[in-house]
C-alpha cells in the first residue's frame, strides 16, 4: 500500500493534474496553495456559465459547502453532473453539516443526485448524514452518533463511495476495505481549513489513482506525514506551522512515505 501511495506521489508530480475547486471562501487561498505544494494545478471557478467547460478540463473536482449560497449549489450540481458524465472523479467535503438545516439539506441533495467518488468528513457530519444522529458545534464534530468503523461502512454502502472520516485516527473504507491512518499531528487543529486541504491533497490523488480508496488513504497519509513533518520546531507556534506545512507538502519524497506511513487494515 505504501509503496503505491509513494508511486503516486511521483505521478501527481509528474503529470500535474487540475482539481476544479468549488470550494469556500475562508479556505480558497490555502486549498490553492496545497495543490501546488503536493504538485498539482488548482482552479476555483464557481460560475454556472464555466463551471462545465472548465470541469472537462479537469481530473478531479472538489466540492465543498463551507460557505453555501443558492447559485453556488446550484454550480455544484452542474459542474458534478458533467464530471459524472466525462467520469472525473468528485469528492465532496460536507463542512459543518448537521450544524444547518442549509447544510445538511445541500449535502444530501448533492448526495443524492450526482454520483460522489470520496465523502471527507468529520465524525459528526458524516454520521448525521448517515441518520445516525450526531452533534456539530459550527463546523467542528463533537460526537458521532454510532461507532466510527460502522458509520463509515455503512455510510459507504449506502451511497457506493469511499468514505474517509478523520479524526485523531483516520477511517477510510469502500464498503468492503476498511483501514486506520494514524499519520498527523495535534497542530493540524491549531489552524484553520486543514480539513479542506486535507481533501484537495485526496482530490490531487483521484487525479492520477483509479484506486479512490487508495487515492483517499494516500491523501490521508501524505497529509499527515508533512503535519507530523511540519510541526518539529513548531509545537505552539501555528502561523510557523502553517508556512511549514506546505514546505514540507513541497519537500515530501517517496521514502518519507514508506519510511513514515502509519497504515493498519481494520
Amino acid at each position: 500500500m505504501l509503496d503505491k501511495i509513494a508511486e503516486d506521489l511521483e505521478k501527481i508530480r509528474d503529470a500535474k493534474p487540475l482539481v476544479h475547486h468549488l470550494t469556500n471562501y475562508v479556505v480558497m487561498n490555502e486549498t490553492a496553495n496545497t495543490t501546488l505544494a503536493i504538485g498539482a494545478l488548482p482552479v476555483m471557478a464557481h460560475a454556472q456559465e464555466e463551471v462545465e467547460e472548465m470541469v472537462s478540463l479537469a481530473d478531479a473536482l472538489v466540492l465543498n459547502i463551507g460557505t453555501l449560497e443558492p447559485y453556488w449549489i446550484e454550480s455544484m450540481i452542474l459542474a458534478a453532473k458533467k464530471a459524472n458524465e466525462l467520469g472525473v472523479p468528485v469528492i465532496l467535503d460536507p463542512v459543518g453539516a448537521g450544524a444547518t438545516r442549509l447544510r445538511t439539506e445541500t449535502a444530501k441533495r448533492i448526495l443524492n443526485e450526482v454520483k460522489i467518488s470520496v465523502v471527507r468528513g468529520n465524525a459528526g457530519e458524516i454520521s448525521i448524514l448517515g441518520g445516525f444522529g450526531g452533534k456539530v458545534k459550527g463546523v467542528e464534530s463533537e460526537e458521532a452518533g454510532g461507532e466510527v468503523k460502522e458509520v463509515a461502512h455503512n455510510f459507504s454502502s449506502e451511497y457506493g463511495l469511499v468514505t474517509a472520516i478523520t479524526g485523531k485516527v483516520d477511517i477510510v473504507t469502500d464498503g468492503n476495505r476498511l483501514y486506520q491512518v494514524e499519520n498527523g499531528h495535534e497542530m493540524l487543529s491549531r489552524i484553520t481549513g486543514t480539513g479542506c486541504m486535507a481533501t484537495t491533497v485526496i482530490a490531487s490523488f483521484l487525479g492520477v489513482e483509479k484506486d479512490y480508496l487508495i487515492a483517499a488513504i494516500g491523501g490521508l497519509v501524505t497529509f499527515g506525514i508533512a503535519g507530523e513533518k511540519a510541526a518539529k520546531g513548531n509545537e505552539g507556534k501555528p502561523g510557523s506551522f502553517q508556512v511549514a506545512l506546505f514546505d514540507s507538502l513541497a519537500n515530501l519524497s517517496s521514502n518519507n512515505i514508506i519510511e513514515m506511513g502509519r497504515v493498519t487494515e481494520a
